[in-house]
């Protein structure tokens, strides 16, 4: 692109500024109103959505803590323990499950810590802490 004068060149908004105008109204098609169609105001919206879905993204991953923490609660209540008692047993013996049968063999390891100790509820030795076999899940 020639410019033959200065002016002209400063006034000159070149070929980017039209790919970052359509970028932005991409992100505000969805809007409803003059929203979607004008910049000065998609502007405003599309920066106030992003906004939100940051803090939204934030909210989920606490909203998912809580459910996974009332889900656990539940389970152990089902075994006959409380929750903090569970967490602080399992932490100590550095374990994780994520299904049924093996959160009973952990809730039968955490009450087996509280109740007698590491030795006792590690077992006979054979296996390392936190492997879950058969035998443990059938006593």
């Amino acid at each position: 692109m020639v410019f033959l004068t200065l002016s002209r060149w400063i006034r000159s908004r070149g070929p980017d500024r039209y790919w970052k105008v359509q970028e932005l109204l991409k992100h505000a098609r969805h809007f409803r109103g003059r929203k979607n169609r004008c910049y000065s105001l998609a502007v405003r919206a599309v920066r106030r959505a992003f906004v939100y879905a940051t803090k939204g993204r934030k909210l989920k991953k606490r909203n998912m803590r809580t459910l996974w923490i009332t889900r656990i609660a539940a389970a152990s209540r089902e075994h006959g323990m409380k929750y903090p008692v569970l967490m602080s047993n399992l932490t100590k013996n550095i374990c994780e499950s994520s299904e049924p049968r093996s959160f009973l063999a952990l809730a039968k390891l955490a009450r087996a810590r509280q109740q007698e100790g590491f030795c006792a509820a590690l077992g006979d030795g054979k296996e390392p802490p936190g492997v879950f076999s058969r035998v443990v899940l059938q006593q």
